[in-house]
């Protein structure tokens, strides 16, 4: 039986210090958590199967990620660090992998320019490659026939929408469609956060979840909404995700990776010690 992954996130801006780690609600109302690289080696230290670090304002103040930030992370963590945000070339993967991280999240620039999931698998492998999908539930199901439209907890119909530059912008894309497109070009994970989820401590979004585990045949991160540990056991029962994401619960304190592990070992789910 193969393992479930739990991997902290990182949400990181740019400020005065060099970089801070920061948590908000659908990546608005930003408060600071803490320092990037004394976070990840505390996740690190406590068990965490991997990091994800996302600079979660590159592609929208249209800049490169912090490479500097990544390196003094990468000297601190000996778990496979996957980083996100404002990678927009394959010279721009390049000098993420060899700043060292392990895997790229594209999002932005895949949605642009499709292409890039392609050339990034050929040269680097698909293993390198993370296509993260940030989507949002639209309700306007009559005028889109063509969308992937499932019923969701409380009985009303929608299809989830993938939007980029950090969740600000629509793009009309279906998730489901998109997730299946990017598989077939390369990515070798989907990173799945449901912006109406992130930051909420509601739960992942299991519908949008369950619906890309089940369609897919790379392993999907699910992301956005945890709030206890019962929601991450229900994001690998309900949502049948391969590895959880949490940030907020880390971060502030309220769970330790031991305890998640501990909770999900007692509940019969397969965890790494």
């Amino acid at each position: 039986m193969l393992t479930k992954r739990i991997i902290p996130c990182l949400d990181v801006i740019l400020d005065d210090t060099g970089g801070s780690v920061v948590k908000g609600v659908e990546f608005i109302d930003l408060k600071k958590a803490g320092d990037p690289v004394e976070l990840a080696k505390r996740y690190n230290e406590q068990g965490a199967d991997e990091l994800v670090f996302l600079d979660i304002t590159a592609s929208h103040e249209k800049r490169d990620t912090m490479i500097d930030v990544i390196e003094r992370t990468a000297d601190e963590v000996f778990i496979p660090l996957t980083v996100g945000g404002g990678i927009n070339s394959i010279s721009n993967i390049r000098q993420i992998l060899r700043a060292g991280a392990d895997k790229v999240a594209i999002n932005t620039t895949a949605v642009k320019n499709p292409e890039i999931i392609r050339e990034s698998a050929d040269i680097f492998g698909s293993q390198c490659i993370v296509i993260a999908i940030d989507c949002k539930r639209n309700y306007d199901v009559n005028t889109n026939n063509d969308k992937t439209v499932m019923q969701l907890e409380d009985g009303k119909l929608a299809w989830y929408e993938v939007v980029i530059y950090g969740g600000r912008k629509r793009t009309g894309i279906d998730a489901v469609k998109w997730a299946t497109q990017v598989q077939e070009m390369g990515a070798g994970e989907v990173l799945l956060t449901s912006m109406d989820r992130d930051g909420t401590y509601d739960g992942f979004d299991i519908p949008i979840t369950k619906k890309l585990s089940e369609t897919l045949d790379v392993p999907i991160i699910a992301s956005g909404g945890v709030g206890n540990l019962k929601h991450i056991y229900e994001g690998f029962t309900k949502g049948k995700a391969d590895a959880a994401l949490a940030a907020s619960i880390f971060h502030f304190g309220e769970y330790t990776i031991p305890q998640v592990k501990k909770y999900l070992s007692e509940k019969g789910i397969a965890v790494r010690n």
